[in-house]
């Protein structure tokens, strides 16, 4: 026998299946094409030079991790209906004289011409669009950008052998198939239908209490550390949840559906469900499969577009000006006024001999502390300072005491208070009680809550809630708690010193002279801590613009993968029922009437991945936001307007999807008989 005649046969059957054959090999080369490009942008020297660099290389490694790990999973999917498309003729070969040694070799061969096509074709594009994304990432994150071309060896030798050993995997797995087939089994595997199950109420009870669960827990996260160990608790729940539903929830949806004879009994409905009711196991598993991918990229794609549109504001959030500077101690003699003026003194006079005035101060000290408010009374915690472990019986808070005349100064207003008087001006947070009291202290009556407060960094930056109480004597304010010490002997009550100035210069002078005021040593004390806002920006969006990109390229990914499935779908589902298509086009059923019926069951079935998966974005928002908040994205509108835009864009994606891939259905079934 010639050494040709294998491959030969391996390639005239990746041909003539083409139709099967082709979107698999497209998705093998896109994902071998997106692999070399993460691995790529890991090692590309603009990105290990920008601010934050580190931060997000090894973001991309996880995101090449990823890639990795789901184009095993979905491999060994699309290549499992690949082989029981083509049983039948493998069944046919054996019966003419084959042995399952002889198929192996031809499935050998179609492996070898596979991975041959999409390592040398994806990592051919990888290397011809890397530095078409790196200039896209670059600019994402507001970077310089270079236009020298590289090619990185490291990329395509690390690409080579993790998807060499993914195509090794789906050829052992494609083996096992085979070798554990009998002749007869493999011939007749094209008849070998589903009987139509029974509508399981137990298990479709199961799935709407997991999703419950998942979706009670979301709702009621209170902070963004619960959140994120719920966050995949959540996520597992609700995978299971959704295949439950859908393998059996879809049997129920059937059997309704034929019990309501004005809608089963017409040419449009009856085809289409009564042949999705003879195969809802499969149907149901892909459903619930593209759902939860189109869940995964409007997740992804939401929360990452909101981080980066939400850039900017989020800066200015953590940084309200364009330098802001803070002094702690724990003594409040050290921010006294006599004590501070000379510091004060200082800055304004290094300020005018580089020519320059700030703009907007904002001047205040404090004294502050953190700890639990429950029912107007603020307690602390001496083993819990930090808020690491958060009591979930109260919220979590930072408490800040302001004297009311830093009040009067910062707003322009001019309150007075009482010696039992506070205003209160809850940050990120509702205070409704009537008083206000430190656990052990005298109690505070709340004259006003007040609509507003200049913010500063340090309050913008944590992900609990601040409470700013303005007090009308600042000393007798801490007197219950300026004896206490927390666990390493520190007092319990912090004092704090914020100064903050706008100036009227360009970035890179501000930056400029942001590196001189750290370097002398007058303004740059211990206790002393500078920031600019324009040295901050670009790790800023380098952080920010790195997740963005993760997103778009796993979305990517996990698009392509609801694509190939929702194809794979529709062609399976196509020859299965091309037969009950011919029998009714003899008993008069038109084309029109076969393109009602497709019709009919999109409508009945498969914009239900879609919705479900926006009713899962919907529960997921609470704990989406959570999460944000760890990344100082506080502005819930623009996570709202992000969330609602990739939906509707990708509805009317999905939509186009379905009208494309529906008519190969179509072209199938309507084959059937030639006019």
């Amino acid at each position: 026998m010639k050494l040709s005649f294998y491959p030969k046969l391996a390639w005239d059957g990746i041909r003539k299946n083409r139709r099967l054959y082709l979107p698999y090999l497209l998705t093998c080369i896109g994902m071998v094409m997106m692999h070399y490009i993460i691995i790529f942008l890991v090692d590309c020297p603009s990105v290990k030079a920008m601010a934050g660099g580190d931060v997000i290389a090894n973001m991309l490694n996880f995101g090449c991790w990823v890639i990795g790990f789901f184009a095993l999973l979905f491999l060994f999917y699309s290549n499992s209906f690949l082989i029981r498309r083509r049983k039948k003729e493998f069944g046919l070969y054996n019966i003419l004289g084959m042995g399952k040694w002889n198929i192996s070799r031809i499935l050998f061969w179609e492996a070898l011409i596979i991975a041959g096509l999409s390592l040398a074709i994806g990592i051919g594009l990888g290397i011809a669009l890397s530095k078409l994304f790196e200039l896209l990432l670059v600019n994402i994150v507001s970077m310089n950008v270079t236009y020298d071309f590289s090619i990185s060896l490291h990329s395509i030798t690390r690409t080579f052998f993790v998807f060499c050993g993914i195509f090794a995997l789906v050829l052992l797995n494609a083996l096992r198939q085979i070798s554990l087939s009998n002749p007869v089994e493999l011939l007749q595997s094209d008849n070998m239908g589903e009987k139509p199950p029974k509508a399981r109420w137990l298990l479709s009870l199961l799935g709407v209490v997991l999703l419950g669960i998942a979706y009670y827990a979301a709702v009621t996260i209170e902070d963004p550390f619960s959140a994120l160990s719920a966050f995949f608790i959540a996520v597992l729940l609700v995978i299971c949840g959704t295949y439950l539903l859908f393998i059996t929830g879809s049997v129920a949806i059937c059997r309704i559906l034929q019990k309501k004879k004005n809608y089963y009994y017409k040419a449009n409905h009856f085809v289409s469900v009564s042949s999705m009711a003879y195969r809802m196991n499969r149907n149901g598993t892909g459903l619930a499969s593209i759902c939860i991918l189109l869940t995964m990229v409007l997740v992804m794609l939401s929360s990452t577009t909101a981080l980066f549109t939400g850039s900017e504001d989020s800066l200015h959030s953590r940084y309200p000006r364009d330098f802001n500077m803070d002094f702690t101690s724990t003594s409040p003699d050290a921010i006294e006024e006599q004590a501070i003026a000379p510091a004060r003194e200082n800055i304004l006079s290094f300020l005018a001999k580089q020519g320059t005035a700030p703009e907007h101060i904002y001047d205040y000290c404090m004294g502050y502390a953190s700890g639990y408010l429950g029912d107007g009374e603020f307690q602390y915690d001496l083993d819990n300072i930090y808020l690491a472990n958060a009591d979930t019986s109260n919220t979590p808070m930072l408490l800040y005491l302001i004297p009311l005349e830093s009040y009067n100064a910062m707003m322009g207003t001019q309150q007075s208070l009482a010696k039992d008087e506070v205003l209160i001006y809850p940050y990120r947070t509702q205070y409704s009680a009537s008083t206000f009291c430190l656990s052990g202290g005298p109690q505070y009556r709340v004259k006003e809550v007040v609509p507003d407060w200049i913010n500063n960094g340090n309050s913008a930056m944590t992900i609990f809630p601040t409470l700013f109480v303005f007090v009308p004597d600042l000393e007798a304010a801490v007197a219950p708690w300026k004896s206490l010490a927390n666990f390493s002997g520190d007092p319990l009550i912090q004092y704090c010193w914020y100064y903050g100035f706008d100036l009227d210069l360009p970035a890179q002078e501000e930056i400029d002279l942001y590196h001189q005021i750290r370097a002398d040593q007058s303004l740059n004390t211990v206790d002393t801590n500078w920031e600019c806002l324009e040295a901050e920006r670009s790790g800023y969006y380098s952080l920010n613009g790195g997740l963005f990109f993760i997103g778009i390229m796993l979305s990517l990914v996990f698009l392509s993968a609801a694509v190939l499935i929702i194809y794979y779908k529709q062609i399976s589902e196509g020859y299965e029922d091309q037969a009950r298509f011919e029998i009714m086009q003899k008993v008069g059923m038109t084309k029109r009437d076969i393109r009602k019926s497709i019709n009919s069951q999109m409508l009945t079935v498969f914009f239900l991945p879609l919705l479900t998966a926006g009713i899962h974005l919907c529960f997921a928002f609470p704990i989406i936001h959570k999460l944000l908040l760890i990344f100082n994205l506080w502005n819930t509108r623009i996570l709202i307007a992000t969330t609602v835009c990739c939906f509707l864009i990708f509805g009317l994606f999905y939509t186009l999807v379905y009208r494309l891939t529906s008519n190969a259905y179509y072209a199938i079934v309507s084959g059937a008989r030639k006019d």
